[in-house]
């Protein structure tokens, strides 16, 4: 018996050992899927200033161990807007295919001089986040934070919304998303405000109307500044984001989708 005594208690600690790395949550998802591209016009009242493409690798990537989806979202101005302000942004995100989290961030901002280049190694585990910046002209950086449980970054997030059934909720209530962007854990707490039909430029849309609450900042003017439309569909996709800025109304319009999981419901026109 005390031989058997120790090697049971070797077994507890490895089996416990692999139901702690398997304890993430799963999510159903049945929005999308490999391949999907969304592209967009971003408006700045009446002009075209730019132009943005979101899709997802036609290729599963396996990060820490885990299968994901690798989520990019490109952000470009026109050339007649690059005389303000030239703004080429990448933002990317390796999306965990069962429980829709993110496992690695990566934003290379590029906005008239400005330069910045951040790698976000998230640990759902260990409810920690690894980041590595570089700003221009500044010494690379690395720093460790403790992020909430389920903590979403900016582009995960939304894809996260697109596996939520607004079916329970009625127009008025809440929900929140713990989220990490920019060395800093938020609470994103955003009311479901029913549905509308949307008109873009890739056609009209009955959509869900979502309006995420904003922290005091110096870009939108007030904490209802950003509406978000999904499609009232199997695929929820973002048909149309509007903000609200202290420098003017921007919207950004869906004009052309490839490769949905689900055949869009249009609205036909009268």
């Amino acid at each position: 018996m005390k031989r058997i005594f120790p090697a049971i208690i070797l077994l507890i600690v490895v089996l416990s050992g692999f139901a702690t790395k398997e304890s993430l949550r799963t999510v159903p998802n049945e929005s999308f899927s490999t391949g999907e591209v969304l592209k967009y016009k971003v408006h700045y009242g009446p002009i075209n200033a730019a132009e943005a493409v979101i899709d997802i690798s036609p290729n599963l990537h396996r990060i820490n161990d885990r299968l994901t989806y690798k989520a990019t979202v490109y952000g470009k101005t026109t050339s007649s807007f690059d005389l303000f302000i030239k703004i080429r942004d990448t933002w990317q995100s390796y999306i965990d295919t069962a429980a829709i989290l993110p496992h690695r961030s990566f934003r290379n901002i590029e906005e008239g001089s400005y330069r910045k280049r951040e790698t976000v190694d998230f640990n759902h585990y260990t409810n920690t986040a690894q980041v590595e910046m570089k700003k221009k002209n500044k010494d690379k950086k690395n720093s460790t934070h403790k992020i909430p449980q389920g903590a979403q970054d900016i582009v995960s997030g939304f894809y996260y919304l697109r596996t939520l059934d607004y079916n329970r909720f009625k127009p008025g209530d809440k929900f929140t998303i713990k989220g990490f962007f920019d060395e800093e854990a938020f609470d994103m707490v955003v009311t479901y405000q029913g549905r509308e039909t949307i008109s873009t430029k890739a056609g009209s849309f009955r959509a869900i109307k979502l309006v995420p609450k904003m922290p005091q900042n110096k870009l939108f003017d007030g904490e209802d500044a950003i509406t978000v439309y999904l499609s009232d569909d199997k695929n929820k996709i973002p048909v149309l984001i509007s903000a609200e800025m202290f420098v003017g109304a921007v919207k950004v319009d869906l004009y052309e989708h490839k490769n949905l999981k689900h055949k869009p419901a249009l609205v036909a026109q009268k």
